[in-house]
């Protein structure tokens, strides 16, 4: 597929999109926001999560070698309230949420990262570039707390596209707290000393801990260099959280930070944006109770990723359907192959197989125009109708073999699994209930959870009722 097209990407920082030209020939370095552990993931996480692995998928399959790190934030306000509130410390709270967030993943088909690197566990590189920071003239100290001069940096709000001044006449809102001891009152935190029962690490402006922006751009810079191809994450990222990163990479280091900036739009529920206090906010877990994941990631690509997009019951259904459809052509394709005894290709099947090519290159045209995921789907589903179309029992077992390869070549890269998981006969679900049961009076929640989510793989979903356990078939 390579050399069809110039693959193109729509660059945030200059608002069109540009030839992809990696830093160094034949590598791609990608940093991708990841999530704050405090909980389950939601399907909001999601949405950059299945984006940003499938540029990754079609990256490697273009013969790139990539780089692709994506932090866990294992330190932040909310995780010290989710542990106060249960008795234990930050630490026990983040890595069940890691662990939690990992299995979500898998069942998503996404792929894990080079590297997962925790803040905690890059302190001592925080502290190093603050230090040089300050030293520099862009960062000062005020009662402990280390602030970066945001004005000192003139191309501030290059990747916002915000003007300094409507920031400053923006009011509080746009402001980090203490702003009374700030020079400026743009100025951001970089470090900040520890409060009553928080975690805390030394430092020689104190005991605290550091500011959420300094994070990503130390462990941006340890595991992919001063100067890296991709920066990636939801559009809520870009201010103040992106264009805090560039500010301080780009002032510690002398070079500019990222080469392209990547940002998917807001995933809404019933068209309005998802939260608590509206009683529209869905975990993944929650989600895979209901639909396998994979349904949920044929969803997410259904919709191009700088589109918003909007999530209800009635579009996962489509998806599922759409999923299905593809599904059911392997599955025919693989039967129609057990039975037919034409080996080679025929003559007149010759311009059939041509054919095939047609929907690779219309995929990888949606693929290297900014990832259009929606017209990939679109070319596999020709494919599929084609298949549908030509494929009988008098079809060699070549051309059939080949439309097959191609639709699951395709929808791999996609992260898509459309083979068919073998059924599981009711007297295996009947077992493995009992073996769960046996396993939660023995206390080994560790198994019971394992077996549920065996199941939950299957497409078998467990209701614990007053009258027993009930399972059904999703």
């Amino acid at each position: 597929m390579q050399g069809y097209y110039k693959m193109k990407i729509y660059n945030t920082l200059s608002k069109q999109k540009e030839d992809f030209i990696p830093i160094e020939e034949g590598k791609v370095k990608m940093y991708v926001c990841g999530p704050t552990v405090y909980n389950l993931i939601h399907i909001g996480n999601a949405r950059p999560i299945i984006v940003f692995d499938t540029v990754r998928r079609y990256m490697e399959y273009k013969g790139y070698e990539v780089n692709y790190v994506s932090n866990f934030t294992d330190i932040d306000d909310k995780i010290i309230t989710k542990a106060l509130e249960e008795g234990i410390s930050a630490t026990e709270v983040a890595n069940r949420y890691i662990e939690e967030c990992k299995k979500d993943m898998a069942s998503m088909n996404v792929l894990p990262a080079t590297t997962h690197p925790l803040a905690t566990e890059e302190i001592e590189g925080m502290l190093g570039m603050i230090a040089d920071l300050i030293q520099k003239g862009f960062a000062y100290e005020v009662n402990g707390t280390v602030y970066f001069r945001t004005k000192k940096f003139a191309e501030y709000g290059k990747l916002s596209h915000k003007n300094l001044e409507d920031l400053q006449s923006g009011g509080r809102s746009l402001l980090v707290s203490g702003q009374d001891q700030k020079e400026d009152s743009l100025d951001f935190v970089l470090w900040k000393p520890k409060k009553a029962g928080e975690p805390f690490w030394s430092s020689a402006w104190s005991d605290g801990r550091p500011g959420w922006h300094i994070e990503c751009s130390v462990m941006a810079k340890k595991y992919l260099g001063e100067e890296i191809d991709i920066h990636a994450g939801g559009e809520d990222l870009v201010f103040p959280h992106h264009e805090n990163e560039i500010a301080q990479s780009e002032c510690c280091n002398g070079k500019n930070f990222a080469k392209y900036w990547m940002h998917n739009a807001f995933l809404n529920i019933e068209n309005r944006k998802m939260s608590k206090s509206l009683g529209n906010f869905f975990t993944v877990r929650e989600i895979g109770e209901k639909y396998d994941l994979q349904i949920l990631r044929f969803f997410m690509l259904n919709a191009h990723y700088r589109s918003p997009l909007n999530f209800s019951e009635e579009l996962m259904e489509a998806a599922k359907n759409g999923l299905e459809r593809i599904m059911t052509a392997v599955d025919n394709l693989k039967y129609l192959l057990s039975l037919t005894k034409q080996k080679e290709l025929k003559e007149e099947e010759k311009s059939l197989q041509k054919n095939t090519q047609v929907y690779r290159a219309k995929f990888a045209e949606a693929m290297e125009d900014d990832f259009n995921t929606a017209d990939a789907i679109a070319a596999i589903f020709e494919l599929v109708k084609f298949s549908n179309t030509v494929v009988n029992g008098e079809t060699s077992e070549e051309l059939m073999k080949g439309i097959l390869e191609e639709i699951l070549t395709l929808s791999q890269l996609l992260g898509l699994e459309v083979i068919k998981k073998e059924e599981i006969l009711d007297e295996e679900i009947e077992q493995l209930i009992v073996q769960r049961q046996t396993a939660r009076k023995e206390k080994n929640f560790a198994r019971a959870d394992e077996i549920r989510d065996l199941l939950i793989e299957k497409g078998i979903v467990l209701e614990d009722t007053r009258e027993g356990v009930k399972w059904k078939r999703v």
